[in-house]
C-alpha cells in the first residue's frame, strides 16, 4: 500500500474499525457514513481526501445494497424525489459559487436538531407527509447535498413520514444516496481526484470493512420493529444536526 498518507499500522486498524462501524449505520439507515467516519479519518488523512474517499465507498455500498434488495425500493417515491434532488443540487451549486452559505448550515442544523428531539419525544410518533411534501424535502435535500455533502437525513425525515415498511425505507434511502453520490464521484473523476493511487489503495483496503458493515446493518434492520428502526433513524438524524452546528461554529 502507498505510504503517501504516512499512516502506520495502528492508524490503518483504527480506520478499518471506524469504516466498519460507519457502514453498519449505513446498512441500517442508508446514510450517516460521514457522520461517524469523517472525524476519525481526519486524524490520519487530509480532509480534502475524505469526501472523495467516502463518496466512492458510499457509491459502492449503495450498489451492493440495491443489488440485494432493490426490488423493495419504493420507485414511486424515487420518481418524486430524484428530479427534485437534481434541481436542488443545481441550485446548491449556484449558491456555493456565488455566496458563502455558512448561515444555511447553522439554520439546517438547528431545524434538524429541533425536529429530531420532537420526534423522539413521542409527542407525534405517527407523523405522515403528503406526496406534495416531496417538493420541499427533495429540493432542500439536493441543495444541502451540493453545498455540504449532507442531504441524506433530509430524505430520511420525508421517507419516515411516507413509508410504513422499514425495509422499503432503508433501500429507498440507499438508492437516493447512491444516485446523489454518483454525481459527486463522476465530478471527482473528471477533476482527476482518483488519479491519486494512494487514495484508491486506501479505498481497496477499507472495502472489506464496508462490506462487513453493510451486511451487519442489513441483518440488524431485519430484526428490528418499525418503531425501533424509526427511533434509530431519528437518533442518527439528531447526531447529524448536532454535527452541522459544530461544523458551523468550527
Amino acid at each position: 500500500m502507498s505510504d503517501a498518507f504516512a499512516i502506520g499500522l495502528p492508524g490503518y486498524v483504527v480506520m478499518f474499525a471506524t469504516l466498519l462501524c460507519a457502514y453498519v449505520i449505513f446498512g441500517i439507515a442508508g446514510f450517516g457514513t460521514a457522520l461517524v467516519a469523517s472525524p476519525i479519518l481526519a486524524l490520519y488523512i487530509p480532509i480534502a481526501k475524505i469526501v472523495p474517499l467516502l463518496a466512492l465507498m458510499d457509491l459502492c455500498a449503495a450498489v451492493v445494497n440495491v443489488s440485494r434488495d432493490g426490488r423493495k425500493a419504493d420507485w414511486t417515491e424515487l420518481g418524486r424525489l430524484v428530479p427534485l434532488m437534481v434541481i436542488g443540487s443545481l441550485i446548491g451549486a449556484a449558491i456555493l459559487i456565488k455566496t458563502k452559505p455558512d448561515i444555511l448550515l447553522l439554520a439546517l442544523g438547528l431545524f434538524v436538531v429541533g425536529y429530531s428531539i420532537y420526534s423522539l419525544s413521542g409527542l407525534k410518533p405517527d407523523r405522515s407527509f403528503s406526496p406534495a411534501s416531496a417538493i420541499p424535502f427533495g429540493s432542500v435535500g439536493g441543495v444541502f447535498s451540493a453545498l455540504f455533502g449532507s442531504g441524506g437525513f433530509i430524505y430520511a425525515i420525508y421517507l419516515s413520514g411516507r413509508l410504513k415498511d422499514k425495509n422499503a425505507m432503508r433501500i429507498t434511502q440507499t438508492t437516493l444516496i447512491g444516485l446523489s453520490t454518483l454525481t459527486r464521484v463522476v465530478l471527482f473523476a473528471i477533476a482527476g481526484v482518483y488519479l491519486d493511487t494512494s487514495l484508491l489503495w486506501l479505498a481497496l483496503f477499507l472495502a472489506p470493512g464496508m462490506l462487513i458493515g453493510i451486511t451487519l446493518g442489513r441483518r440488524l434492520t431485519l430484526n428490528m420493529s418499525r418503531e425501533q428502526f424509526l427511533k434509530l433513524i431519528n437518533i442518527v438524524v439528531l447526531a447529524s444536526g448536532v454535527m452541522l452546528i459544530i461544523r458551523y461554529f468550527a
